[in-house]
Formats: C-alpha cells, sequence, structure tokens
C-alpha cells in the first residue's frame, strides 16, 4: 500500500508515521494558517466526499448488487479513513461478488497495519485464504507466503510444526500457480529460499540433518527444471552455481549441460522444448490490449494443450489464467466446468469451479443446473443441494425456460434419491417433489402460458403423481388446473387422455373426448380431436360406444368444413377486390399518357389507331372467352379473372413465377408439429447434412403451417442418411420421413388440369401400359383433390385407382356433395 494510503492501526511502525504525517500537516497548517482560502477548500472536500458517501449508501441499500457502487464505496471509505465502515463494506461486498486479487491484496495489507499482536495473525491469515480461492494471482499467493513467513511465529523460530505447515502452503501455491509459465517462478524461487534459510539454521556438526536439507533443495531445483518457465535457463545457471557451493563435481563455466544426470538432462530438455512451443502464443497473450483477441488466443492455446499434452493440471492453469482475465465471460465458465466435469474425478474440484462460476455469472441458467448435478454426482447432503437450489431461483435469467430447467433439475434429483434409495432421508419423501411443481407451477404459469414446456412440465407432474405419490386424483387435478391456465391447447387435452389411457381408465378418457370435441382448436385441431375420438372407440369402445361418437363428430365436422368454405370465400373476395382494385389504378395510369399522345398525333392517324385498337380488343375478347370455355372444369376463380387487356398486361407484370423444383433429391416430412420452424428442421438435420432448401407447407390463406414439409439434399447419399432418420421425434411429434418420387406424380397427370386431350382419342400406348399394370397387379394411383398437393411422390392411398370408375362418373361425384356421399368419404378418412 501507498504510504499516503497507510491507515492507522495498532502496528508500532504504522503509528509511528501516522504520527509523523500528523506532525507534517500540524506544521502545514501551521504555516498556512493565515491563509483562509486552504481550510475552506479542504472543508469543501470532505463535505464533497460526505456527500458521496451518502449518495452511495442511498444507492446500495436500494440495490445492493450494484459491483460499481460497491467498488466507488470502498475506494471512498479507504481514502477517507472509515475503519469500521470499510470492514462493513468490504465484508457486504465479498458476500455478493468474489473480490478481484488487487482488492483483497489491499483488504489483507489494512488489516494487517492496523492490527497488531498475535491474535490478529488468525484473521489476515483468513483473508488471504479467502482471497487465493477466487481468482489465480502470483502476486497474492507471493504476498500470502511472505505473511506466514513473517508473523507466523512457529515459522519464525523453525520449530517443526512450522516448518511443515510453510512446506504444505508453497506446495498449495505450487499446485495452484506453479505452473504459470510467465510468473510461476516466482514461486519456485520463494520456496527455495525458504529452505536455503533452514539450511543456514542446522549445526555444521549435524551432518545427516545438513545432508538431509541439501537433497530436498537439490529435488526442488531438479522441480522446477522440468516446467516450462519463462526463466528456465537462469534456473539451469543457478542450479549449477549452487551445486558447485555444495562442493559438486558440476562445472558452473561449462556449457548448460554438462556434468548433470541424465535424468535431469531429458526433463530439462522436454520442459524447454514446451516452452520454446508455447512462447510465440504467450507473447502474443501479453501483448494483446483488445479483450476479444485475448481470450480467442487463450482459447487457442487450451485447444493446443487438450489435443497435444493432454495433462489435466496445465490445462487448468491455462483455464484459471484467462478466468483471472474474464472472469464474467460465461462461454469460458461453460467451457471450463464441462472440461472438468469429464476430466477430474475429485469431487471437490469439480464443485468449488461451480460454485465459482455461479458467484461470477449467477444470471447463466445451465450453470447453476450443471452445479446442482455436479452435487448430486458428489453425493452432496440434501441440505447443501437445497441450498444451491434457493440461491439459484433468487437469480436473475434471460428466459423463464431457463428457471423451468432449475425447477425440473431439481425433481429429476429429488425422484432419482427416493426411488433409488430403500432408505429414504430424513425429510425425503413426495411432498418435496409435489411442492417443487407447485413453486414452478405458481411462477410460470403466468409467464409460460400456452406453450409445449408448460404441458411437459405439467405431464410429468401428475405421471409422478400416481407413480411415486400412488394418488389418481392428484394427477388428475394437475391436468385440471391445465386446463384453466391452456385450455385451448389441444396438446393439453391429449396429454390428459393419454394419461387416462395408459393408466386403463377408458370411462375416464371417453368423458374428456366429449368435454373437448365440440372446443375450437388452432389450425386443424378442431378437426384431429374428432378423428381421435373416433380412433379411440374403434380400438377401445363398443359399437354402442363409435355410433355416438360418430354421431356426434359428423355434424361438428361439417360445421368446421362450412366454417373453412365461408372463410376462404371471404378472402377470396378481399383478394379479388384487392387485384381489381390494383388494375383500375394501374390502368388509369397507364391511360394517362396514352392519351397525351394520341392528341398530338394526326386526325387521319389518330381514327386509324383507334380502328386498330378496337379489332385488336375485340381479338383479345374472343381468345379470352375461348380460354374461359377451356379452363371451365377448373375453379370458379379462374373464370372471373378474365379481365381487359390492360389489366391483363398489369396482371402478367406484377405475376411472380412460383420457384419450380423437380424434387430429384427430395424427402416428404409429415406430422410436423405446426409449431416447426425452418431452423427446427435445420437442427434436426443437422447431423445428415447436406441440406440445399427446406420447404414447409402452408395453408394458402391463413399461411399456417400444414405439418407437411419438403427438405431437399445435395446428393443421395445424404437423402438416404436422411430417410433413416424416419419415426423420430421433433417437437413432441414422431415424424414420417419418405423419399419423394415427382416421375410419378408426372405419370399420372389429370387431363384438364393444364392439358387439353382431344375429345374421343386416346394414346394406344397408354391403354396398353394400364392394361399390363392392371394385369400384373400394380396399377398407377391418382390422387384428386384440393388436399393431394402434399402427398409425397411415392405414396398410394389404400383403395384408390386409376380405373375406379366413379372418378369419371357425373352421378358418383354428385353423390359425394349428398349426406350418404359424405358419410362414405368420412369412413374413408377415418381408416
Amino acid at each position: 500500500m501507498a504510504e499516503t494510503e497507510t491507515l492507522p492501526g495498532g502496528d508500532p511502525s504504522g503509528e509511528e508515521e501516522y504520527t509523523n504525517r500528523n506532525e507534517d500537516q500540524s506544521m502545514a497548517e501551521a504555516h498556512s494558517s493565515g491563509d483562509s482560502s486552504d481550510s475552506d477548500s479542504e472543508s469543501d472536500d470532505e463535505a464533497e466526499a460526505k456527500a458521496q458517501i451518502e449518495a452511495l449508501e442511498t444507492e446500495l441499500s436500494n440495490n445492493p448488487l450494484d459491483y460499481d457502487s460497491n467498488v466507488q464505496y470502498i475506494k471512498i471509505l479507504r481514502k477517507q479513513g472509515d475503519i469500521e465502515k470499510l470492514r462493513r463494506a468490504r465484508e457486504a461486498m465479498s458476500l455478493l461478488f468474489p473480490l478481484v486479487p488487487e482488492m483483497w491484496r489491499e483488504w489483507a495489507k489494512d488489516e494487517t497495519t492496523m492490527s497488531s499482536g498475535v491474535e490478529a495473525f488468525p484473521a489476515v491469515e483468513k483473508l488471504y485464504e479467502r482471497g487465493v480461492s477466487d481468482y489465480l494471482s502470483v502476486d497474492l499467493w507471493c504476498d500470502y507466503l511472505n505473511f506466514v513467513q513473517e508473523y507466523d511465529q512457529s515459522v519464525r523460530e523453525c520449530s517443526a510444526s512450522g516448518i511443515s505447515k510453510m512446506r504444505n502452503l508453497f506446495e498449495c501455491a505450487l499446485t495452484a500457480a506453479g505452473l504459470h509459465v510467465s510468473e510461476g517462478h516466482r514461486i519456485w524461487e520463494l520456496y527455495r529460499e525458504f529452505e536455503q534459510a533452514i539450511l543456514l539454521t542446522i549445526e555444521e556438526t549435524d551432518s545427516g540433518s545438513k545432508e538431509k536439507q541439501i537433497q530436498k533443495i537439490r529435488s526442488l531445483f531438479h522441480r522446477q527444471l522440468s516446467v516450462p518457465l519463462v526463466d528456465l535457463r537462469s534456473t539451469l545457471l543457478t542450479y549449477k552455481a549452487w551445486e558447485a557451493d555444495q562442493g559438486s563435481s558440476v562445472d558452473c563455466n561449462s556449457s548448460e549441460l554438462d556434468g548433470l544426470s541424465p535424468h535431469l538432462v531429458s526433463t530439462y530438455q522436454k520442459a524447454l522444448e514446451m516452452l520454446n512451443a508455447r512462447v510465440d502464443l504467450e507473447e502474443k497473450i501479453s501483448k494483446k490490449d483488445v479483450d476479444t483477441e485475448k481470450l480467442q488466443e487463450f482459447m487457442v492455446l487450451i485447444c493446443i494443450f487438450i489435443h497435444s499434452s493432454g495433462d489435466p493440471a496445465r490445462i487448468q492453469i491455462l483455464y484459471e489464467r484467462a478466468i483471472a482475465e474474464f472472469p464474467v465471460s460465461s462461454d469460458l465458465w461453460l467451457d471450463y466446468t464441462q472440461y472438468l466435469d469429464k476430466t477430474f474425478k475429485t469431487a471437490r474440484i469439480v464443485r468449488d469451479a461451480y460454485y465459482r462460476a455461479t458467484r461470477n455469472c449467477p444470471w447463466v441458467g445451465e450453470l447453476w443446473v450443471r452445479y446442482l448435478l455436479s452435487l448430486e454426482r458428489s453425493h452432496s447432503s440434501e441440505e447443501e443441494i437445497l441450498t444451491v437450489f434457493e440461491k439459484s431461483l433468487l437469480c436473475t435469467f434471460s428466459s423463464f425456460d431457463e428457471y423451468l430447467n432449475i425447477f425440473l433439475t431439481r425433481v429429476d434429483g429429488l425422484r432419482r434419491r427416493i426411488s433409488g434409495s430403500k432408505q429414504v432421508e430424513d425429510g425425503m419423501n413426495y411432498a418435496v417433489i409435489r411442492d417443487i411443481f407447485q413453486r414452478a407451477s405458481d411462477y410460470l404459469s403466468p409467464h409460460l402460458k400456452n406453450t409445449e414446456n408448460l404441458v411437459r412440465m405439467h405431464s410429468y407432474w401428475a405421471r409422478l403423481e400416481f407413480k411415486l405419490g400412488k394418488d389418481m386424483i392428484a394427477a388428475r387435478g394437475v391436468w385440471e388446473s391445465l386446463l384453466k391456465i391452456s385450455g385451448s391447447m389441444l396438446e393439453a387435452w391429449q396429454g390428459y387422455i393419454s394419461m387416462e389411457i395408459e393408466m386403463g381408465q377408458i370411462n375416464e378418457a371417453r368423458s374428456l373426448y366429449k368435454r373437448c370435441y365440440s372446443k375450437r382448436f388452432p389450425g386443424i385441431g378442431s378437426e384431429d380431436i374428432c378423428h381421435s375420438w373416433v380412433r379411440f372407440e374403434r380400438e377401445y369402445g363398443s359399437l354402442e360406444e363409435f355410433d355416438v361418437a360418430v354421431q356426434k363428430v359428423t355434424p361438428r365436422l361439417q360445421e368446421l368444413q362450412l366454417f373453412r368454405l365461408q372463410q376462404e370465400s371471404k378472402n377470396i373476395g378481399v383478394a379479388t377486390d384487392e387485384r381489381e382494385n390494383s388494375s383500375k389504378i394501374i390502368a388509369r395510369e397507364k391511360r394517362k399518357p396514352s392519351s397525351s399522345s394520341v392528341d398530338e398525333q394526326s386526325p387521319t392517324k389518330r381514327s386509324k389507331t383507334m380502328a386498330q385498337n378496337v379489332k385488336k380488343a375485340n381479338a383479345n375478347k374472343k381468345a379470352q372467352e375461348s380460354r374461359a370455355v377451356e379452363t371451365s372444369e377448373t375453379t370458379e376463380l379462374d373464370k372471373n379473372e378474365a379481365v381487359t387487356d390492360s389489366s391483363k398486361e398489369t396482371k402478367d407484370k406484377s405475376f411472380k413465377r412460383p420457384v419450380s423444383f423437380d424434387d430429384q433429391c427430395t424427402v416428404f416430412v409429415s406430422n410436423l408439429s405446426l409449431q416447426a420452424k425452418d431452423r427446427d428442421l435445420q437442427n434436426f438435420f443437422a447431423d445428415v447434412g447436406g441440406v440445399v432448401a427446406i420447404r414447409i407447407l402452408k395453408d394458402k390463406f391463413t399461411r399456417k403451417s400444414r405439418g407437411l414439409a419438403y427438405v431437399d439434399f445435395c446428393d443421395e447419399a445424404h437423402l438416404a442418411v436422411a430417410v433413416e432418420k424416419n419415426k423420430q421425434i421433433l417437437l413432441g411429434k414422431r415424424l414420417s420421413i419418405l423419399k419423394s418420387d415427382p416421375q410419378l406424380g408426372r405419370k399420372n397427370k389429370v387431363p384438364g388440369r393444364g392439358t387439353k386431350p382431344e375429345h374421343g382419342k386416346m394414346d394406344s400406348q397408354e391403354t396398353s401400359k394400364g392394361r399390363k399394370e392392371s394385369q400384373s397387379g400394380h396399377e398407377d394411383i391418382q390422387l384428386k383433390g384440393r388436399n393431394t398437393f402434399a402427398v409425397p411422390r411415392n405414396v398410394k392411398a389404400l383403395g384408390w385407382s386409376s380405373t375406379t370408375t366413379s372418378r369419371s362418373n357425373p352421378q358418383s361425384e354428385g353423390a359425394l356433395s349428398s349426406i350418404g356421399g359424405f358419410w362414405k368419404l368420412f369412413l374413408l378418412f377415418v381408416d
């Protein structure tokens, strides 16, 4: 600590210095007693400092987690010399945040200066112990070692206990920072100086003890020379000089390795090679001023060591050095703790690392989750795990899903303890799990309403109520509470029904269908629940119960179909009005310049131009009427789009051709979650690779997903691997993945859809081909209707054939519009 910042205390030297400073100050005040301006400025400074202290105290009382305000408050109190407030401020901050090494050094030095006597030594020693556990700092370790040697009476007297204590402390320092390439040599030198001081205390007559101590120093030299440190060559010269003083045959003036043992030469050369390989990166790290570049250099160095040497101790030192430079880098902490989980089997090392990680980055939920799991792996007590869990809930995370992950991790651990142990610990029963679920539901339900995560949590909760709590009524209560919050979610009802079916409660599942089949769900959820009820009755119900279900869902499906038709017609009308308005506006704009150009023409030329325009308009009108007759079998919308020549011209300009896909290397994905996005499919096929394009099929008017998609791949190899992922689950849905066959769609192209075959004629080759396929039992399947565009090219619907006469029979088509026809279509769809 600088002389100007030395605080008064019980230490004699400190008191004398403080007295001298007071005398100097008194003399200065005596010389300037006549100068009132100086005294006024001093009083102004004191008043300003007092105002700053009061303002910071108010700010910290409102927000104690403001790191910068804590630092500023300690700095001002230290400058003012308010000892008691300074101690309380430092203790309060150390409980909330890890302190940087410089703050720990200042604190320890201040306490050393202010205190005296043997009773003050343990308190300062405890400060050093706390400081070196926060971050790696060679400076702090050196201060710690020097303090113990100076103020510990047993160490000063070189008693057996004092020497043993000091050696243990030096070994801890070497473990923590002895491998630090650029600064670690300082700890080694302090260790050797301590051992050499002990050598001087041994009597010359005690040759045995003296030789034993010399061997300790020699061993310490050998250990240091095997570590890649920056002063490796100078250490070797020092060692040779020391050996010469001990009467050894080593010549300190000879070349570096002459006279040394082969084992020492080998370890030294290996250490020197490692140092030379790292020296460039070490220089880059020391010279980098930009934090991002410096962090990148650290990560490069760490990766090199992980893949080359693989020495866990050296890699851990590199991580600790990086963390000391970048303590709030969450990615660095995540990477470091993950490495420790995989590498170190010592539970204390991993547990301490997670403790420090959550103190530096408390806003990262993943760190808290891993912390809880590490405590469970190390068989920590329930009290310790509960403490960490409660601390995590006091933190602020970026999303509510992180809170949910912590809640579920805690539940997982309790479930494993209860179900896996024969003798349950005190307080370990299912009521604890129920309490955590209830807390999670109360806190998260308003924020995760109508989300799949909330449904999964309640599904997990209900299952544990039945499995561990042995209470079916409580399990139903869980689902009922979810329905009050997210009753408009189809997934909530499906999960509730699935649980009842899994537990064999068929009647309860049937009653749930009766409650929800008439509800309106997003997308095609209302139709899905109706079809699901019919399938349920076919599998579990009697004939009477099946008939009841069909009677109830049939009018509901008709109602839904009518509603969708009305919505489609309304959307078509709006779209038509918009097109007409835009056509009128564009036609009006186009007429403006044309009229001016006609005015400039001569009367004879103008009449000739008008006659040509009339003739052209009549020809266009006849051509449009002919096209309208040809396309009369298509939709009604195509008829209404026959417009004037100017409108058609505008339409052609504004119309953009859709991008065409050949589907030569494509898979068709069905049963896709309606919430799935392109990135979800991209991540799903990430292990396959080779994805070129993703096309999620959407409703023409609502623009919502239809649960179907095409995924294009760059080659057949990636395509084959993608098809193997069939029946895997994405976002809670088991996907159906099939290879798309575009050639089949071209063979079965329906006449009248963009083609105009001659009446009464048929290609004899196609006819013979159709007969051959009919004889062989392989018929070309033709799927028609507005919902067949998304069917994969190689899928054939059961019972549909190109030779079916009802396709071309008007009477059969009319029958489908009747109630009986709808009934037949419904049964086919249900099948």
